[in-house]
This record gives C-alpha cells, structure tokens and sequence, in this order.
C-alpha cells in the first residue's frame, strides 16, 4: 500500500507542475498582461512602464519560476484590483466555496447511491424509472436555470429561505441543492450500473448459497465492490464543484473563490486569476490522489496493477 501510495505522490506531483506551467502560459498567451492592465486608453508610454514595473518585460522562464517558488511559500503576489496580498483574498473566499462543495457533494451522495441501489435492486420498477427520470432531469436543466426557480418558489412565493448571502446555514440550502444536483445523474446512473454488475457475480450467488444475510450481502459484499468508481466520481465532481461553482455562487451572491475568479477575469487581475487556477487544479489532483488510496483500499488487486 505504501509504494502505492509513493506511486500515485509522485504522479500528482508531476501533474501540478505541468498544470502550473500550463496556466501560467495560457494566461500570457491570451495577450498582454501589460495593455490589459494599463487599460484600452493607455499610451504605449504607459504600458511599456507597466511592464517594467511588473516585470513582464523578464524571460518568460524567469517569470514562471519566481513565480512558482513564491507560490511554493504561499506568496502569490499582490492583487492589481484589490491591492491586497492574493493569498489573504483567496484565504477570505475559499471558506465559503469549500463550505458549498463539501455541502453539494455530500447532498449528491446522499440521494444518489442509495437511489442507485435501490433502481439496481430492483430493475424496471417504479423506484427505477423515478432515478431515471431524475436522472435525465438533472443533466437536462441547467443549474442556472435550476437555482432561479428555487429562488421564485422558496424565497419570493413562500419566504422560506433567504434568496442571498452566507450569513446563516439557511443561505446554503438551496445553493447546496443546485450544486449537488447537477452531480446526481452520473453518480447515480454509475451505482446502478455497477451494482447490477456486481448483483450478477458469481461470488454473490455464492454468498447467497452459504445463507449470509440480504443486508450483508448488500453492503458487504455488492456495495463495496460496486462504489470503486463512484469514488472516483465523486472525487472529480468534487473537484469540479470547488472550480466550478462561479455560477452558483453569482447567483445566490456567496462570495466565495468562484465569485472571486469571475471578478479577477473581468478586472484583468493576473495573479488573483494565477492562483486560483493553480488552487482549483490543486483540488482536483489532490482528490483524484486520495481516491486512489481509497480505491486501492475497497479493492487490494488496485495496488498491483
């Protein structure tokens, strides 16, 4: 386990210097950092000071690699529109957007595996085509969408929820529901899928004939094997809840890391935008690497493979 472990570090590892170095890139490579500072009314006078004070007029690899080292030490410069050090900024926001994923995540799990059980158990039933039908609704409604209508219903019609803020746990319900629900389908359609598989087995039929009871065969035996690719699902999802969340946090105004990506990329500021691509990719590798430990876990043949 340990030299498995060791294994997939140092492919994380390899991954988040090339993700550093790719967005480092691409954010040079979409224009000048100097004229989008200086704005569209600058003298070329005043940009080519810019880029002086900046240092954007160094070689490109000198830049990267001041740069990564002082990320290394948690020091990713200060925002050219906040004026404030990136890493406090990102520090304020990133409690907000961690609360929301880890709420979303555990509300997509919550309903979609034991959804995905139950359709698998018993195929073409009701409960069957009630996840399918969930299922197709979720991948078909956009989350925008989703959330302005929880907005009309709970917060204008009833007043059961504050429509905006982070002030209350409240705040994050139905933020929590239109984020965990756009995870739902894959997650579900996967647990179906893998637990009809594993329901098949041989070593189940077996298990079933030594008299071991319905509930352990279930969870013991059917489940653990059925969720090795749900972790890795919901660890992408994970991931992608923390990145991605810009949508659901304009909306419902959570002033969050996704809100403050969006506000950096109107505003021009390169390295608030710098950091949270590199924070936003760290999540993804870093989840992506504990499922892996956890699937190694739930399945011993993942190791020597």
């Amino acid at each position: 386990m340990l030299a498995f472990a060791l294994k997939r570090l140092g492919l994380a590892v390899l991954v988040t210097l090339t993700v550093s170095l790719v967005s480092f890139s691409l954010l040079f490579m979409s224009g000048d950092p100097a004229s989008a500072i200086a704005g569209e009314n600058a003298s070329a006078t005043d940009i080519e000071a810019i880029r002086t004070l900046y240092g954007f007029d160094r070689p490109f690899l000198v830049q990267y690699t001041d740069w990564l080292f002082s990320a290394l030490r948690g020091d990713f410069g200060q925002s050219y529109y906040f004026k404030l050090p990136v890493a406090d900024l990102i520090a304020d926001r990133l409690s907000t957007t961690m609360l929301l994923g880890i709420c979303g995540i555990s509300f997509a799990l919550l309903t979609a595996v034991p959804l995905g059980v139950a359709a698998a158990v018993r195929p073409n039933s009701f409960i069957d085509r009630l996840a399918l039908f969930l299922s197709v609704m979720g991948q078909a409604m956009p989350s925008f969408w989703f959330g302005l209508v929880l907005i009309v219903i709970f917060s204008i019609n009833l007043g059961l929820l504050p429509p905006s803020g982070s002030s209350s746990w409240k705040n994050f319900v139905m933020p929590t529901v239109v984020l965990g629900y756009y995870a739902m389908p894959a997650i579900m359609r996967l647990t179906r899928a893998g637990m009809l598989e594993v329901l098949n087995a041989d070593y189940i039929r077996t298990a079933r004939a030594k008299g071991a009871s319905e509930w352990r065969v279930m969870f013991k035996h059917a489940l653990r094997n059925a969720m090795v690719p749900v972790v890795s699902l919901a660890a992408v999802q994970m991931g992608f809840m923390l990145g991605g969340s810009i949508v659901v946090e304009s909306i419902f105004a959570l002033h969050g890391a996704g809100y403050l990506a969006w506000e950096s990329i109107a505003r021009n500021d390169l390295p608030t935008v710098q950091a949270l691509i590199l924070i936003f990719s760290l999540f993804y590798i870093v989840f992506t690497f504990l499922s892996d430990l956890a699937n190694a876990w739930l399945d011993p043949r993942i190791r020597v493979g």
